[in-house]
């Protein structure tokens, strides 16, 4: 077999033989050198060998090889033919070779004659870290590899199995023949052998033999690790390397879905009943028996083996999953228990009729009446708390009961078959909060824990902040639950009708309070992290494909899982109402079930209000990110977003006329930015989220103060849907007019008018929101929208930014447009108050091309050429001085 082979080199030393002997002691002569100070005794005893290195041909040109070696002071000399350096095996000194090419006569030459040789990477290494040469009776030519250990399986050709041992040796690496526990790295040829499932078992990872070849390929980087996670993981041997795959049993989508997978994981698909198939992964809740008899060298397993291997990134032994023909579903288990009894045919019919008496005695009821199934059909949408006229969970509705939610309580014990009204929607009460209860340990105990669990076999399957977004607060809700179920069971055990029930829920309304709003308002942001990740992750998929199938899910998704939460509250006040109902108006819990609806209500309220926050938060944040140069002072606690809008500009006061406006209107302001010409590349946190471009680009944040008029323009022929703002600016002694045309249909024009001046007039604190508008004529403000949608018009656009654009690359001055109109506006505002040394330093330190400062239309320029003037002198100075 290759796991035992054994392959022998030229010098006739074993290559794949245990290296762990020869390697303690190279670490332990390599801690010596390292050390000298731990052995003292043996200085004194025998006399100091000098280092040197010998640099042949190539390396001795290596400029940062020589600079390397006067670091760390190591003497060199330089040669081209070892036969210049005589003997090199002097008592006086060591002699290190160090060789750029290792393929070429001169380092074979070296290798025969047992010499120490090393590559150049190995001695900028360390330079760079400060430590000595290392000791290596095997040539060494960089430390990729190092402190790796390796272990090879499947390999069946010698050559190719020497030139890899041979490379790892170069790299640093060690060679074990044996897998055991201290093998860092299985390289296998194959998914087949012992070596192969105890690397499966360890969790170690499994690699192709290119990941060797690619290493070496790397030699000469200094920085580079072989081990590196995004180096290695390009190399993975896939779960169905070598395996070919057929389904059975399963539907159209999820076929077809299944076959993507076993591509995307290095296998390939082929129809049921061919010869060439490894592997029939059957769905064995459809296929009770085999259209075929199977091959011996086929492998018929259940779905679950395809999913845990991908779950796992290794293929699963098949032994663990081969599907078995169900004869009889119900007593299938017990008979394969009574095969491996004793023989006697008398003790195999009598276990048999206790197996079957025990079946019977299962069947008993339970002291509650079984719950109806429910359809699993739902929806997810969170909607509002307040609204429960049509909740899905009353009588535990909703989606299936899952298994684990039908078990009677250990405390139970049978009650009068006839109770009172109360006593029926009060069981009923509990019978849906035990059953939540469970809902909620099976999400935390079958999700959340095995995906929080350490040391998974191929790594974590999801990082630690996407799994505290999809669970949230349900670890807390969970506690809380407990707790009323607790309550809600010893009412029920100790039942009288003055018990009060209201108590229990007023009991832990704050508790509510506060484990609830955390988990509700992100519940959106749940579902998308988890339809994100089980797109782009195929471990996750085959983790949700694992459990939901699980009887404990009752074949609902975590999505569907998880929404409970949600429907809890609205259950609970219904059921509420339904035992204020049957409560009689002397009985002091009726006023105590009052407050309970109502502190249930007040909960949801908040949490439908918090939830309101958050979603304007995010908007917010939204905001920021797609605006590129968003100012920091729009974030405000007071501020939110009330509308957006899509338009195009008509003027060439903010913009370029015919460019892509998006307007922002909050409570109290008015964000404009304009479309990017260039986006930048998608920003990627250090936990791989990714985040979209910023698209558009900040123009002016502009408050609603500032807005003195908004003008309706009408509809004609040559403009539709446009409209303008009148603005005073505070840095200008005139109104400034915008106009705009809207591109979207939604909200209509009229709508958006109201909108604006709505805010504006609250914001000046005037009740006449209407006589803010303005009905006028497209020719009294000169708007036209004809020509924006031709191609003359997107032409003479495309003109005038290349015409920017060069005559911003041929510009002498390489201060933007706007940042000298803010240096002139300044100057002009402190002219009258300020000395005239402080204008001729500005003028000298900001001297600019006059005829481009000249040519920018801008009204803050009115006054440009009276500043020359004044200050002529000034600038001919600066401009000899220049010169």
């Amino acid at each position: 077999m290759a796991d035992n082979s054994t392959v022998v080199s030229e010098a006739g030393r074993s290559l794949l033989a245990d290296s762990s002997v020869l390697d303690s002691k190279i670490i332990e002569t390599s801690k010596e050198n390292l050390f000298p100070g731990s052995a003292l005794d043996v200085e004194e005893e025998m006399p100091q060998i000098e280092t040197r290195v010998v640099l042949v041909q190539e390396a001795g040109k290596h400029k940062e090889l020589l600079k390397a070696l006067e670091e760390i002071k190591v003497p060199y000399i330089k040669t081209d033919t070892i036969e210049e350096l005589g003997d090199s095996d002097s008592p006086e000194f060591e002699t290190i070779f160090v060789v750029s090419d290792f393929q070429d006569c001169i380092f074979n030459n070296l290798c025969k004659a047992d010499c120490r040789v090393i590559g150049p990477p190995v001695v900028l290494h360390c330079a760079r870290k400060g430590e000595p040469l290392p000791f290596s009776c095997r040539p060494l030519y960089c430390a990729s590899m190092l402190n790796l250990v390796l272990c090879f399986t499947g390999f069946r050709k010698k050559d190719e199995l020497v030139k890899l041992v041979t490379l790892v040796h170069h790299m640093g690496g060690i060679i074990r023949r044996d897998f055991s526990s201290k093998v860092t790295h299985l390289v296998a040829h194959s998914t087949h052998g012992e070596k192969f499932r105890a690397a499966v078992s360890l969790g170690t990872p499994i690699l192709k033999a290119e990941w060797i070849y690619k290493a070496w390929e790397k030699r000469n980087e200094i920085d580079f690790c072989a081990a590196d996670d995004d180096f290695r993981d390009q190399f993975k041997v896939l779960p169905f390397q070598d395996c070919m795959l057929s389904f059975l049993g399963f539907s159209d989508d999820e076929k077809a879905n299944m076959e993507e997978m076993t591509e995307m994981q290095g296998g390939q698909y082929l129809p049921v009943g061919d010869e060439r198939c490894t592997h029939l992964v059957v769905e064995e809740s459809t296929v009770k028996d085999l259209p075929f008899e199977p091959l011996e060298k086929l492998y018929v397993v259940k779905q679950e083996w395809f999913w845990g291997s991908i779950q796992m990134d290794a293929r699963a032994g098949e032994s663990m999953y081969l599907f078995e023909k169900s004869e009889s579903p119900g007593l299938k288990k017990s008979v394969s228990l009574l095969s491996l009894s004793t023989p006697n045919s008398n003790r195999k019919r009598r276990r048999l009729k206790e197996t079957l008496a025990q079946l019977t005695r299962e069947t008993d009821m339970s002291p509650f009446p079984p719950r109806k199934r429910p359809s699993a059909e739902h929806s997810l949408s969170i909607g509002s708390l307040l609204d429960i006229s049509n909740t899905p969970e009353s009588s535990t509705t909703s989606g299936e009961t899952p298994k684990s939610c039908a078990k009677p309580s250990k405390n139970s014990t049978p009650l009068p078959l006839k109770q009172s009204a109360r006593w029926q929607v009060a069981k009923e009460l509990y019978q849906t909060e035990s059953n939540y209860v469970d809902i909620l340990t099976t999400i935390i105990q079958l999700f959340q824990v095995p995906l929080e669990k350490e040391g998974q076999l191929g790594g974590p399957i999801l990082a630690q902040e996407e799994i505290k977004t999809i669970f949230g607060s349900i670890p807390d809700i969970l506690d809380v639950h407990t707790k009323i179920k607790e309550d809600l069971e010893d009412l029920m055990m100790n039942w009288t009708e003055s018990r009060s029930i209201g108590d229990i829920i007023l009991k832990y309304s704050k508790d509510l309070l506060k484990t609830y709003p955390p988990f509700v308002n992100f519940f959106e942001m749940s579902k998308e992290t988890i339809t994100r990740c089980e797109k782009q992750k195929p471990r996750f998929h085959a983790f949700l494909k694992i459990n939901q199938a699980k009887p404990e899910c009752g074949r609902q998704s975590l999505a569907e899982l998880l929404i409970r939460p949600v429907q809890r509250l609205p259950s609970v006040a219904l059921l509420l109402n339904d035992i204020k109902k049957h409560t009689a108006e002397e009985n002091p819990d009726k006023v105590t079930l009052e407050r309970a609806i109502e502190s249930l209500k007040e909960v949801m309220t908040h949490i439908n209000e918090d939830k309101r926050k958050t979603e304007a938060q995010r908007q917010f944040f939204d905001v920021v990110y797609e605006v590129d140069g968003c100012p920091a002072n729009l974030l405000s606690s007071h501020r939110s977003l009330v509308q957006r809008l899509e338009t195009v500009a008509l003027s060439d006061d903010l913009c370029d006329r015919g460019e892509q406006v998006t307007l922002f209107l909050f409570n109290d302001c008015l964000e404009i930015a304009r479309k990017r010409h260039k986006v930048i590349g998608v920003f990627r946190s250090p936990h791989g989220h990714t985040r979209p471009p910023a698209s558009l680009k900040h123009v002016v944040l502009m408050p609603l103060s500032q807005i003195k008029k908004v003008l309706d323009i009408r509809e004609t022929e040559d403009c539709h849907k446009a409209f303008a703002l009148v603005v005073r600016p505070p840095t200008e002694l005139n109104n400034k007019l915008f106009s705009f045309q809207m591109t979207s249909e939604e909200p209509p024009k009229e709508d958006w008018l109201k909108l604006l001046c709505r805010h504006v007039a609250n914001t000046i604190c005037k009740a006449d929101a209407e006589n803010l508008i303005y009905t006028t004529d497209p020719d009294s403000v000169e708007v036209s929208t004809k020509d924006m949608d031709s191609t003359l018009s997107r032409a003479s656009r495309a003109i005038k930014k290349t015409s920017k654009k060069v005559t911003r690359a041929f510009s002498f001055s390489k201060t933007p447009k706007r940042a000298l109109r803010r240096a002139l506006m300044s100057h002009s505002a402190t002219e009258g108050r300020s000395p005239s040394s402080a204008n001729e330093n500005y003028i000298g330190s900001r001297l600019t091309s006059t005829s481009s400062l000249t040519g920018i239309p801008s009204p803050s320029l009115v006054n440009l050429p009276s500043i020359f003037e004044k200050r002529s002198l000034t600038l001919s100075r600066s401009t000899t001085h220049l010169i």
